[in-house]
């Protein structure tokens, strides 16, 4: 199973990407934005590829009930995690995923759309290949090293 993450738009707050499992369309992601330096929360992962897992997060496993998925051995990054959301509020670091996001001009920035369905439909798939025990990787690209997003 392949996991992509490729970013599309970014501004000085939240970064837009689209997330697809084995090469299908699966939801839009929201992120933090991007940062010369690191700063805790407010910071998108950067580009590369990391290993997925299942791991109890103290924060959000009794708030869904479950494991989340977790985005390993990010450099500068802990406890970084896949899930639901509306804003980049709600992102601190993690990847946001939902069916849909629009521009909220009464809050000035992207929110999400339908999160909870499209966390609940990749969390099956993705977690259903990581129960196997075969390995699941994310791979991150930015919308700068692709010039079809980009109109090249």
């Amino acid at each position: 199973m392949t996991v992509l993450l490729q970013r599309f738009f970014h501004n000085t707050d939240e970064t837009l990407g689209f997330l697809f499992i084995d090469g299908v369309p699966a939801c839009f992601t929201l992120e933090d934005q991007p940062q010369t330096v690191k700063v805790f929360s407010e910071t998108r992962i950067p580009r590369g590829t990391y290993k997925l897992a299942l791991t109890y997060s103290p924060k959000l496993t009794p708030k869904y009930g479950h494991d989340m998925i977790l985005v390993s051995d990010v450099p500068g990054f802990e406890g970084i995690r896949i899930h639901a959301g509306l804003t980049d509020d709600d992102t601190a670091g993690c990847v946001l995923v939902a069916n849909g996001a629009r521009f909220d001009p009464a809050k000035q920035k992207m929110v999400l759309v339908d999160s909870m369905t499209a966390y609940q439909r990749i969390y099956q798939i993705i977690t259903d290949k990581l129960k196997t025990g075969i390995g699941v990787n994310l791979t991150v690209i930015d919308d700068s090293f692709n010039p079809v997003i980009r109109g090249i």
